[in-house]
Formats: structure tokens, C-alpha cells, sequence
């Protein structure tokens, strides 16, 4: 089983329907932070179910939801198929997408996905997909020091102010038999310094990278805001 093949099935990341409501919820909101203008097209790569899609949408003037997994595309197009201003692609339609077509790029939660290799290979398509002074914002990028004890904890908390706390008690048991632990004891998560990544930003062409808030509950992780040189 690879990541893929896991975001493509069931799975027992989110506890319970309120955590994945919240989840999505404080995505959004972080997002809609990050766009330019009302008339932006942004693309959400790596965007899961994103299931406030539609505001974020509101708020741009075309959203594209770039998802890897074909059964998580499939629940996006049967959720926002007739919303006229969001288009679902895969990774290969991102490939296939004009150069310097975009305003801004969002990479929530993937970079620990990803090898080295991988993210730079992204980091120059991005880069060639975005207009002239485009943004591009990765978040949620986990420090080597940042346990997972430590996104345990984050979680609890985020339960504690989202009243789901027995839920979230109960799926860290479930976790801990997952395969998502197999799978993190098998391949790992990618793991950057803020100085590593900040150096792989740079060298893709990007200007110097910011340190804004990390996106959703999590502050112990990074986000990064670069732009693409005008």
C-alpha cells in the first residue's frame, strides 16, 4: 500500500463527522486568506474532500481541486460538479495546465507526502503554472523535532475547543492499529528544517519565502508564502 492507495480508501484520519467538518472548515478560512483579488484563479493542491470548497470558491474567480486519489476526485465531482467556477483535475491535468495561468497555488498537508525528489519536480510545475508575481503558500509542513505525540496533543486540544474530545480519544486508539501508522513506520513523512525548505523554495526560482501562520489546528508545524518573481 503506498499513501495514495490509502487516501483512496477508507480510513480513520478524522474521528468523527465534526472533526472533518472543523478539519475543512479552518482550511478554508485559511485559504480565502491567501487570495489576491475576487477574480484569482487558485489552485488547492493535494485538497482531499475539501468540503468548504465552495467558499472558497465565493471568494476567487475559478477554484481547481487537484486531488491524486480517483475515488476521493469522484466525491469531489459529485459534490461540486455543477458549481461553475470549480474544476476537479489530477496531478497529469495540472501537468496539462497553461503556462502562467494561475494566481495562486495552496499545498496544504503534502509536503510530508512527498520524497525530496517529488517536491522539487512540483515546485518547478508550480512555478510554470503561475502568472508573473503569483503566490504560492505550502502549509503544514512538519518540522524534524515535531513528534507524533506532539500532533497527538494538537489534536486533543483542537477536540477540547471543538467538543469532540471522546471522539478524538478514541481515534488516536484506532490509529495507533491504523495503517496509516504502518505506513508511517514503513515510508515515514518528509520531514524539512525551515532553513531546507526555505533553500528548495529558492532554488525552484521562488522568491524568499515568508513564515505566516500554519494553516488549521496545528501551530507546531510551518507554512511558507513565496512568490514567483514578476
Amino acid at each position: 500500500m503506498s499513501w495514495r492507495d490509502f487516501w483512496n480508501g477508507e480510513h480513520s484520519i478524522y474521528v468523527s463527522p465534526r472533526h472533518k467538518t472543523l478539519h475543512y472548515r479552518a482550511i478554508a478560512t485559511d485559504l480565502i486568506g491567501h487570495i489576491p483579488a475576487p477574480d484569482a484563479v487558485v489552485l488547492d493542491h493535494g485538497c482531499g474532500e475539501a468540503l468548504d470548497a465552495g467558499r472558497v470558491a465565493a471568494a476567487c474567480g475559478r477554484l481547481l481541486l487537484c486531488e491524486a486519489a480517483p475515488n476521493v476526485r469522484e466525491k469531489l465531482r459529485g459534490q461540486f460538479g455543477r458549481t461553475d467556477n470549480i474544476t476537479v483535475v489530477s496531478p497529469e491535468e495540472v501537468e496539462a495546465l497553461p503556462e502562467a495561468s494561475l494566481d495562486l497555488v495552496v499545498a496544504n498537508s503534502l509536503v510530508q507526502y512527498l520524497s525530496r525528489d517529488e517536491l522539487k519536480a512540483l515546485l518547478e510545475t508550480w512555478r510554470g503554472k503561475l502568472r508573473p508575481g503569483g503566490a504560492l503558500v505550502l502549509a503544514d509542513v512538519i518540522p524534524p523535532d515535531v513528534s507524533p505525540l506532539t500532533d497527538a496533543s494538537q489534536l486533543l486540544a483542537f477536540a477540547w475547543r471543538g467538543g469532540f474530545l471522546t471522539a478524538a480519544l478514541a481515534g488516536l486508539v484506532r490509529t495507533a492499529f491504523s495503517d496509516y501508522r504502518k505506513l508511517r513506520a514503513q515510508y515515514g513523512l518528509s520531514t524539512y528544517t525551515p532553513e531546507a525548505i526555505s533553500d528548495l523554495i529558492r532554488e525552484a526560482g521562488f522568491a524568499e519565502p515568508q513564515r505566516p501562520a500554519n494553516f488549521g489546528h496545528n501551530p507546531h508545524r510551518m507554512t511558507f508564502k513565496t512568490t514567483k518573481p514578476s
